[in-house]
This record gives structure tokens, sequence and C-alpha cells, in this order.
């Protein structure tokens, strides 16, 4: 029996069974996935400082650490049930049952999908699946896109489609309805973009940014905002038109686009047809926390964080004795902060399992200070307001468990 099963092998997932797995845990690590290492091995571009970030390389390096230390990883392997009988974990997988008294969830996070007419077509793909695709498999997606979603994860990827030579020709909004909600609105997505502003190519766009997070600047800004669009690194960002039917017979051959006005309602008479051969949409990401839920462990909506997330500490211990989450599942961050968090969950599971050396509770204390660091020089910040959403979790954990060992084994 192992002292730890780890749920994902990303970054979060890898990095906690290293933690765990130097201080003489014995780890096995579950992905669904062929081979490890999360999202980061879609990951590919350039750091603030000139340094290029692949995540491909990082994931390999966190593999090579992982089975230095003798972590047993298995891929391939999908998780369906997650439960706690006496003291031990029971992990229900298409392998078998695998038992440990603790359990790591680094499950990641889902794309947001946006349905938009026609999206069943054959080129029809996630933002993450263009990713994917480009940077892993080395596949071409098409000659000429459209990206239906204007947010960080978007450009960041348009970026990457970029240096794999693939023509994107325009960015626009998804048509505003219940289900693409602020997506679909010129003026909310003008605003979570000009937190992001500070990576702007241009010198001119980082400059007028500041003034445009004015309410009244804004709003006479997005009046103002040309309907051609402003272009990021020779793509343009069309944020007053919107996709109404990604259209073809067998295939995408093209999107159906109209001008809509800076609420994101549409302008009668403006609708054409513009030609692409596959269109991602990007609806953004959530935490995929269905097997924390399915454990029992308690939720709370914090859309700071993208969504519902499992009540956790800094510490990344759960209300359930024995669970610890770490990555995305805990909010939409970045594979850098995912890394540190599980860091973070390796030092905790090793100080509760009284098996790490005296200085373990001090590395603790440390790797959480550095989440900290990581977090406040992140160059891309997926929400704006993550450091409020978390506060609101360490807030919400302070009044519910006090931070007491024995109120968390009432609740497990």
């Amino acid at each position: 029996m192992k002292d730890v099963i780890v749920i994902g092998a990303g970054p979060a997932g890898l990095a906690g069974a290293i933690s765990c797995a130097e201080n003489g845990l014995k780890v096995t690590v579950v992905d669904e996935f062929v081979r490890p290492g999360g999202r980061l091995i879609g990951q590919l571009h350039e750091e603030p400082s000139g340094e290029w970030w692949n995540g491909i390389k990082e994931s390999q390096r966190l593999h090579d650490e992982a089975k230095k230390q003798s972590v047993d990883i298995r891929c391939g392997v999908s998780v369906y049930n997650l439960e706690k009988e006496n003291d031990l974990w029971h992990v229900h997988t298409n392998i078998g049952t695998l038992t440990a008294p603790f359990v790591l969830a680094a499950t990641g996070a889902a794309e947001f999908p946006i349905p938009v007419p026609g999206w069943t077509l054959p080129g029809v793909m996630s933002i993450g699946a263009a990713q994917v695709m480009t940077n892993v498999h080395r596949v071409e997606v098409g000659k000429t896109g459209i990206i239906i979603g204007a947010n960080i994860l978007a450009f960041a990827i348009l970026n990457e489609l970029q240096l794999a030579g693939i023509n994107v020709n325009r960015i626009v909004l998804p048509e505003k309805s219940p289900l693409s909600q602020k997506a679909g609105e010129p003026e909310e997505v003008m605003k979570s973009l000009l937190n992001a502003a500070h990576l702007a190519p241009s010198p001119l766009l980082r400059f007028g940014s500041r003034f445009m997070k004015n309410d009244w600047f804004r709003r006479v800004g997005m009046n103002f905002f040309p309907k051609s669009g402003v272009k990021i690194n020779g793509t343009p960002v069309q944020l007053k038109k919107a996709a109404l039917e990604i259209v073809g017979k067998d295939h995408v051959e093209g999107v159906l686009i109209a001008d809509i006005d800076p609420s994101g309602k549409l302008i009668p008479g403006t609708e054409k047809i513009y030609e692409a051969d596959f269109v991602c949409i990007a609806g953004g990401l959530y935490p995929l926390a269905e097997l924390a839920a399915v454990a029992g462990c308690p939720f709370q909506y914090i859309p700071e964080l993208g969504g519902h997330v499992p009540h956790h500490s800094k510490k990344m211990e759960t209300p359930l004795d024995g669970l610890f989450v770490a990555g995305n599942i805990t909010g939409i961050e970045s594979g850098k902060i995912a890394m540190a968090q599980g860091t973070v969950a390796g030092l905790s599971i090793t100080s509760q399992s009284k098996k790490g050396n005296l200085n373990i509770d001090q590395q603790l204390e440390q790797a959480i200070e550095y989440v900290e660091t990581i977090r406040q020089h992140a160059a891309i910040q997926f929400n704006p307001r993550i450091e409020s959403g978390r506060r609101k979790m360490s807030d919400l954990w302070g009044q519910l468990y006090g931070g007491k060992q024995s109120s968390l084994k009432k609740i497990g």
C-alpha cells in the first residue's frame, strides 16, 4: 500500500508527488492522459524577461525528477470514485482500487463550452484543443481560422498558433446570450482585458490602457473602438463583432458575423460571412472538481477563482481528513503557481504523516510564502481579482474550521 495517491499528473500533481517522495513517502500518481504533464505540455510562450517558457521541457523535467524519486506514475488511468473508509482513502479506477491514507486531488481545469450554431461541424474545436494539436501532436489545425471569444487564454494560444505558421484572421465575440453571458458584452470583455494590457505588444496600447481603466474613458473608448479591431501581433481583435453561426456543408467554411453595440446588442443588416477552414471557441476555464465533490468535500462558489472550488486552507488541506488539493482545482492560475501549490500540498501531507524531518513545518511555511511571491509576480492572471478570491477562501476556512485539525477530523 502507498502512503499517497495523487490524482492528476499535471504541474500540481507532479510537484506534490516529488515533494512527498523527497521526504520518504511512497507515492502513486494516476492520470487519464497518455503522458504526464497536464496542460503544461501544450504551453509555449515568451516571458516578459525574454526567456521562453516551454511546457514540454518543463513537464519532462518534472517527470524525470519524479522518476528519480521512485514515484509510481500510471497514465491512461481514469478515476471514477473516491471514498473514505476508516483511516484509508479508496480511489476507484479503471485498473482497480488504489488505497492510501492520503490523497492529493490535482485534477486541473476544463474549458467552458460556448454553444454556437454549427459548432458540431468538423474543424470546430476548443482553443485548448487547438493548443494540444499544435504544440503536442504537431498537427496543423487548418490554414485560416477564426477565434470566437476574447480572453487571456485565447490570446496566449493565438500567439502559439502564429508561431506555428497558422493564420488566425480575426478574434470576435460570441453572440450575447444567457450561455455566453459577459463573454458576449464588449464593455465587460474590454474591462477584463485591460487588466492584462501590460502584456500588449504595442507601447501605444500599453500607454492608452491606463486611461481606459477609468469608467468614463472606457465607455467613450468602447464607443469609438474601431469595427476593424485592434491588431494583436497582426490579428485583429474585433470586440464590436459577434459570431452568429459557423457555416459549412461537410466542414467549416466560414463564420456568419454581425456588428454589435457596446452592450452586445446585434445591429441588423450588418451580417456577413467571413471565410475560414477552422474555428476555435474560447470560453475560458473552470476548476475540474467533480472528484472532490464525489468524496463529499464542501464547496464554495467564488467567481474570482473561476467557479465552484473545494474548501481548502493555505496548506492545501480540505475539511476531509487526508484529502488535499492543489492547482487549478483550487482556482484558475498559471502552471508556475500550480507547481508551487503542489509543493505546499506535498509538504503538508508529509507534516501530517509524521514522516518528515524536524524542519518540515518551517519548509511548509516557506513554501506557502513562495506561492504568494509567484502570484504577485505573475505576468498573466486569468482572473484579475484572484487575490480577492484567495482571501475569500482563507476567511471562509478560518470562520468554518478555525485551522484546528480536531474540527477537520469531525467532518472527515
